[in-house]
């Protein structure tokens, strides 16, 4: 996803977003400091927010909703909703319908590519056991 975002931004000219840091600085009650002092804070949130989530995708893997019917499932309901809970909640975010229709794109887009790539991985790793033999379904 962050490569995807790297190449569009190139594209577009869209700047970074530090909405993942205003929103970790929020929840970890942490003094607010200039955007370009926020690149650790953006990284931490932006990786760790996909690492919880993606696990969440495996364990759906696991449990048999694997292939893009669990991609999705998990993009739509899951990755979308992580994201505005946090952002809205922390009061650093604004609901998606308040966007401009180029912003909504652009987010539903990068996060569909990170949910088929963490699918297919999910579902992958969730084929075979530790010692590497098929799970039989």
């Amino acid at each position: 996803m962050t490569a995807g975002e790297k190449l569009e931004q190139r594209l577009t000219g869209r700047p970074d977003s530090f909405v993942p840091a205003h929103a970790l600085e929020r929840l970890l009650t942490l003094e607010e400091r200039p955007d370009r002092e926020r690149v650790v804070l953006n990284h931490a949130m932006h990786w760790g927010t996909g690492a919880v989530v993606g696990a969440f995708r495996g364990v759906m893997a696991r449990a048999g909703l694997d292939g893009i019917r669990g991609s999705l499932l998990h993009h739509l309901p899951v990755r979308l909703t992580t994201d505005q809970v946090l952002e809205n909640a922390t009061g650093v975010g604004a609901p998606p319908w308040t966007w401009p229709r180029d912003e909504q794109v652009v987010d539903v887009l990068h996060k569909v590519v990170y949910s088929v790539v963490t699918g297919l991985v999910a579902d992958r790793l969730a084929l075979t056991t530790p010692d590497r033999e098929p799970v039989r379904r």
